[in-house]
């Protein structure tokens, strides 16, 4: 259903939904947030149909949709939806640059290639979203061939909390791996949203 006053939709990739939230309610923007299933990430191909499905049901009610997904594994194919249907997407390859910014996601990954990223949803839902999708919980003897050539878990953590904090040191444990912390907070997120959601009211002129 659409808010009462909103005129932008924003179709959000389930894992970022939480943060978009209190982004939107603390801007006071007017905005419907419609989340898809976080677990599209473990079948990025089904990304940019869902995009589309979700387009066609609710564009007729709002001025604009934007879509809250970074190109995440679609290789082009969320692009393709998005220059056909006239709307635009967030920047960047994935969620993790868009948190902490390209350049500082890049030198994570270039100081050392092997590094395995979570975000806090990630890493709160690590056993459901990792573990249990990969088979690992029935399978565990398959671990190392998975993660056989990472060298570390890097958490670029939106708000610290000591419950993050041990859900992620017991991902990190769970697949034999040092874990790192990075503050990187929802700043990213904010910015890269902003000119998308704003786009739907330009300036009036006085």
């Amino acid at each position: 259903m659409r808010s009462s006053g909103a005129t932008v939709g924003v179709i959000a990739c389930g894992a970022l939904a939480t943060d978009i939230s209190e982004i939107v309610g603390r801007r006071q923007w007017a905005v419907d947030v419609h989340p898809l299933p976080p677990l599209l990430h473990n079948q990025p191909s089904r990304i940019a149909p869902e995009v589309e499905r979700t387009l066609v049901d609710i564009s007729e009610r709002y001025e604009r949709v934007v879509v809250a997904y970074a190109d995440c594994g679609t290789y082009g194919a969320l692009d393709e939806v998005c220059q056909r249907q006239g709307i635009e997407r967030l920047p960047g390859s994935d969620c993790y640059g868009v948190y902490a910014g390209t350049d500082e996601y890049q030198r994570l990954l270039e100081e050392q290639p092997g590094t395995y990223v979570l975000t806090d949803f990630l890493a709160a839902s690590f056993h459901r979203s990792v573990i249990v999708e990969l088979g690992l919980d029935r399978y565990p003897h398959l671990r190392d061939d998975y993660f056989r050539h990472y060298s570390r878990v890097v958490w670029l953590t939106q708000r610290r909390t000591p419950l993050l904090q041990g859900a992620a040191e017991r991902a990190a444990a769970s697949i034999g791996l040092p874990l790192e912390v990075v503050d990187v907070g929802i700043d990213g997120l904010e910015r890269a949203l902003e000119p998308l959601v704003q786009a739907a009211h330009p300036p009036s002129a006085e």
